[in-house]
C-alpha cells in the first residue's frame, strides 16, 4: 500500500501530469475539481439513506462541536468534511457548536481561529451554538435526574473515586455519599451553584451502576466545581458539565439527527443514549468513524500545545505544524485537502494514512492551477561568453502548460545567469544529463549553451561558469534536429531579485513520532532539517506577487518554482523583503530517502 502511494506521490516537472487512479478502497466522491467517480456507499451514507427512507427522519443535521482550546489540525479537517458533507449531500445542514464547557483551556482566540478555518475549507455552517448556551437547561435537567434518584453530590477527592471505580476485571464500589437522600443531593447541588464550596470538594455523579462491565456507567461525574472565569459567561457560573453529560443533551436540543464523531468516542456511547433515555428528550443518536491518523505527525493538541509554548515551531501557524491554518499558511488549498479527507473514505477501524498521499493531492491541484515562475535557490553565476554583452532580450514562457488562460509572460535573457549549482558538475558521470564542460543543455524557453571552462575562489569553489550558446536554437530547439536530454532552469543575473525562501519539510524525522520508549519523549524524534533558509534569486515576474495570480481568498499567491517544487507567499513578505515558503516538491523525496 505504501509502495503504491509513493509511486503515486512523485509529481511532474514542466507541467507533465501523473494521473491518480484509486488505490484505497473507501468511498470516492465527486472531487473539487470536477472529477466524477463511481463508488460504493460508505457505512454513513447507508444509515443516512436508510433514517430517510424509512422516515425515520425527515432530513438530516448533522453538527461539528469542537472544543475551542486550541487550533483545528488536519484530523479535524476529516470531520467538517464528513459533516458538512453528508448534510450537503442529502439536503441536511449542519451546526457549529463550541464545546466550551472547561473555561480553563479556552479562549475567544481559538473561537476565531476555528470559524476562520471551516470557512478557508469552503464551508459554512446552518446555526451557531455554544455548549454554554445551554447551561440553564442543562442544569435543570440534572435537578430533574436527582428528583429521579439517578444522581447524587458526592464529597469523595477526584483520587478517591477514580480508585473506587474498580477495574475491567474487579467491580467498583458504591460512594459513602451514594444514599443521600433527594432532599439533601437538591440542596448540595444548590449550593454548588451558588458558589459555597472549594474547586475538587465536591461533585454531582450519575446514580447508575458500580459493578457495571462497562467502565463509562459507574456512576460517571456530571459536575464539577470550577471556579474560573468563561470566556462567554464571565463568572456566572463556578460548576461546569463534563463532556459525557453535556454533548448528548446538547445535540438533543438542537434536535441533531446524526452526532458523527470518532471512533475513541464508541464507549461513550451506551452513556450518551441513556442520559437522552431517561430524560426523555429528542432521541439525537451517535455514529463513530476512524479518525484520521498521518505517519511523521502528532495530532494531540496537548503535544502541539507544548510545540508552540516551549517554542519548537513558530506559533499554531507555522507551516510544519499540522494544523489547518498550518497547512494554509505553507500553501496548502482547501481544494487539495478536501480532496484528501474524500480519498482516505470512512472506515470503521483505525488505520495510518500515509503522508505521500496528502501531498500528492496537493500536487495534483496545485498542477492544475498554479502559475509557473523560475528562481534558483543555490545560485552559481553563467556567462556566456559569445552572447553580445549589453544585450537583453524578452523570450515567451508560458504560464501554466495545464492552463491555457494563464497565458504567457516575458522573461529578460541576457549575457551573465544564475543557475542551480546542483545542475553543474565538471566531470559527469554517466546519465548526468545537466551541465558539464563540454556537454550540451537546454536552457528553459532559451537557448543550447555548452559549459567551456569555470572560476573557482582560494578554496575550489567554483564561483562562475562559462559557457558558449547557439543563436540558432532560441525557443529550445534547434533546426538542425540535434536532441539534447538535460534542460534547466536560470535567472537573468541583471534583473534578478533576492528573496527568502523558507524550505520546510516534515516536522518529525521518523514516521511514529508518538511511539517512544519509556523515559524517552516525541520531542526526541523532531527532524533537525524541517527548516532550512536561503537565499534565492528570482526572475522579476515573481515580485508581481498579484492576487488574481493566486485564485484564492486567502491572501496567499502560489507558485510553481520550475524543477524546485510549489511555494507560495508568507505573511511575512513585504515588497523590500519578498518571503516564499516552500509547500512541497515536485515529487515525494521522502520515498527515495527511507
Amino acid at each position: 500500500m505504501q509502495i503504491l502511494q509513493r509511486l503515486a506521490g512523485n509529481a511532474l516537472q514542466f507541467g507533465r501530469t501523473i494521473h491518480y487512479s484509486p488505490i484505497i478502497n473507501h468511498s470516492m466522491q465527486n472531487e473539487p475539481n470536477g472529477d466524477n467517480r463511481e463508488r460504493n456507499l460508505n457505512f454513513l451514507e447507508e444509515i443516512i439513506e436508510d433514517d430517510l427512507k424509512n422516515g425515520v427522519h425527515k432530513s438530516i443535521l448533522t453538527r461539528f462541536p469542537p472544543e475551542p482550546n486550541g487550533y483545528l489540525h488536519i484530523g479535524h479537517a476529516k470531520s467538517i468534511c464528513l459533516n458538512f458533507g453528508l448534510a450537503k449531500k442529502y439536503g441536511g445542514k449542519t451546526n457549529l457548536r463550541f464545546d466550551d464547557t472547561n473555561p480553563v483551556k479556552e479562549d475567544t482566540e481559538y473561537v476565531d481561529s476555528i470559524q476562520e478555518d471551516i470557512h478557508w475549507l469552503g464551508f459554512d455552517w446552518a446555526e451557531k451554538h455554544y455548549a454554554s448556551d445551554y447551561f440553564e437547561q442543562l442544569y435543570e435537567w440534572a435537578e430533574l435526574l436527582i428528583q429521579k434518584g439517578l444522581a447524587y453530590v458526592d464529597d469523595q477527592s477526584l483520587d478517591e473515586i477514580r480508585e473506587g471505580r474498580g477495574t475491567v476485571t474487579t467491580p467498583g464500589k458504591n460512594s459513602p455519599y451514594r444514599d443521600r437522600t433527594v432532599e439533601e443531593n437538591l440542596d448540595m447541588f444548590r449550593r454548588m451553584r451558588a458558589g459555597e464550596f472549594a474547586d475538587g470538594s465536591k461533585v454531582l455523579r450519575a446514580k447508575i451502576d458500580m459493578a457495571h462491565p462497562n467502565m463509562q456507567f459507574r456512576d460517571p461525574i456530571m459536575y464539577r466545581i470550577l471556579h474560573a472565569h468563561h470566556h462567554r459567561t464571565g463568572d456566572k457560573w463556578c460548576i461546569y458539565p463534563m463532556y459525557d453529560y453535556a454533548h448528548g443533551q446538547s445535540d438533543s436540543i438542537e434536535h441533531i439527527t446524526h452526532s458523527i464523531c470518532t471512533l475513541e468516542f464508541d464507549i461513550h456511547r451506551p452513556l450518551y443514549d441513556w442520559f437522552i433515555e431517561k430524560l426523555e428528550i429528542f432521541p439525537s443518536h451517535q455514529y463513530e468513524f476512524a479518525r484520521l491518523n498521518i505517519n511523521y505527525t502528532v495530532m494531540s493538541k496537548r503535544k502541539l500545545l507544548q510545540l508552540v509554548k516551549e517554542n519548537y515551531v513558530s506559533g499554531w501557524d507555522d507551516p510544519r505544524m499540522p494544523t489547518i491554518c498550518g497547512f494554509r499558511r505553507r500553501g496548502y488549498t482547501p481544494e487539495s485537502i478536501r480532496a484528501f479527507c474524500d480519498r482516505i473514505g470512512v472506515a470503521k477501524r483505525d488505520n495510518i494514512i500515509d503522508y505521500s498521499l496528502l501531498e500528492f493531492s496537493l500536487r495534483e491541484h496545485l498542477n492544475k492551477v498554479v502559475q509557473r515562475r523560475m528562481a534558483v535557490l543555490d545560485p552559481v553565476k553563467v556567462i556566456i561568453d559569445n552572447y553580445p554583452e549589453g544585450q537583453t532580450e524578452m523570450l515567451t514562457a508560458v504560464n501554466n502548460p495545464e492552463c491555457e488562460g494563464d497565458g504567457t509572460r516575458q522573461v529578460p535573457f541576457g549575457r551573465e545567469l544564475w543557475i542551480e549549482r546542483e545542475d553543474f558538475m565538471e566531470v559527469a558521470p554517466k546519465k548526468y544529463f545537466r551541465m558539464a564542460i563540454g556537454q550540451e543543455v537546454r536552457l528553459r524557453y532559451a537557448y543550447f549553451v555548452t559549459a567551456q571552462s569555470v572560476e573557482k575562489d582560494a578554496e575550489g569553489n567554483i564561483t562562475c561558469i562559462h559557457c558558449t550558446y547557439d543563436p540558432a536554437t532560441r525557443g529550445g530547439d534547434a533546426p538542425d534536429g540535434r536532441k539534447v536530454k538535460g534542460t534547466i532552469h536560470w535567472v537573468s543575473a541583471p534583473h534578478a531579485f533576492d528573496a527568502e525562501v523558507r524550505l520546510f519539510d516534515r516536522l518529525f524525522a521518523v514516521e511514529a513520532p508518538d511511539d517512544v520508549e519509556e523515559g524517552h519523549t516525541f520531542l526526541e524524534n523532531l527532524n533537525p532539517n524541517s527548516l532550512k533558509v536561503v537565499t534565492a534569486k528570482c526572475e522579476p515576474a515573481l515580485a508581481e506577487q498579484k492576487a488574481e495570480i493566486g485564485k484564492w481568498k486567502d491572501g496567499i499567491v502560489r507558485y510553481q518554482f520550475e524543477r524546485m517544487g510549489y511555494f507560495c507567499t508568507d505573511r511575512d513578505s513585504t515588497p523590500e523583503h519578498p518571503v516564499f515558503n516552500r509547500t512541497c516538491t515536485l515529487k515525494d523525496s521522502w520515498a527515495k530517502i527511507k
